[in-house]
């Protein structure tokens, strides 16, 4: 990464290692505001190319500049996370972001079934995504209508999963990798693999480890990328403004 007001302009792509707790917006605020306060840039276009959950951690591809116009082609490739869920129980929102509201037998499950369960979930599904989702319906969020108390249809899709590999050592948590096309659903998934073993799941743990080409091992915090820009030196054409 080149550490320039011109390069910025022109077009970067910053990988970070999205933290806890943080939505993907916040995340590209927190970029932008720090890239115009080290050059006095009045305006520069940022954006991300994936959006993480508040709760998952992992790799989020940030662009600036020109090449934001690539995020479309960033945003179609295919994901890889890592990730654990919990038999057992379920909740409203898929994962941790909610509070348990059901909860189911696990000693009927053993491994053949969760072998069996497994690849159903290998290629081409049928999901829907979750209520508490980004997703709009009639111009509105669907987690807005989910947070009001209001019952709303979620349209089916397919989405496809190319691998999934499983480790049920710690049984009822199973810990996954998985590689999947965009628009899936983690959250989704495991609630449908608790339904297929005729129990429940959530989601307790998720992290984003690739997106194409592009690797969580190369990603670097916010911290970093705000103390590369600290410690870079002064351009000089960062004097003025763009």
């Amino acid at each position: 990464m080149i550490i320039t007001k011109e390069a910025f302009l022109a077009g970067q792509v910053i990988l970070i290692n999205k933290p806890l707790n943080w939505t993907s917006f916040q995340v590209v605020n927190k970029v932008r505001w720090l890239i115009r306060q080290k050059f006095n840039i009045k305006k520069i276009k940022v954006g991300h190319a994936g959006t993480l959950d508040p709760l998952a951690t992992g790799l989020l591809i940030i662009c600036s500049g020109k090449m934001t116009k690539e995020i479309d082609r960033f945003q179609g490739q295919e994901k890889e996370y890592s990730g654990r869920f919990l038999l057992g129980a379920t909740t409203p929102s898929f994962d941790l972001e909610t509070e348990i509201n059901q909860e189911f037998p696990t000693s009927h499950i053993n491994e053949e079934m969760i072998e069996s369960a497994r690849k159903k979930f290998v290629g081409a599904i049928q999901q829907k995504p979750p209520v508490f989702s980004a997703l709009k319906k009639e111009g509105k969020r669907l987690y807005a209508y989910a947070r009001e108390g209001e019952a709303v249809d979620v349209p089916v899709r397919e989405v496809s999963i190319a691998s999934l590999r499983l480790d049920t050592s710690e049984f009822p948590s199973i810990q996954f990798v998985t590689s999947c096309s965009k628009g899936t659903y983690i959250r989704s998934l495991a609630n449908d693999f608790g339904k297929t073993l005729e129990s429940g799941a959530h989601l307790t743990n998720l992290c984003r480890e690739r997106i194409g080409e592009f690797h969580l091992n190369e990603a670097i915090s916010i911290e970093e990328f705000e103390e590369q820009l600290n410690t870079a030196k002064e351009d000089i054409s960062s004097k003025t403004d763009s």
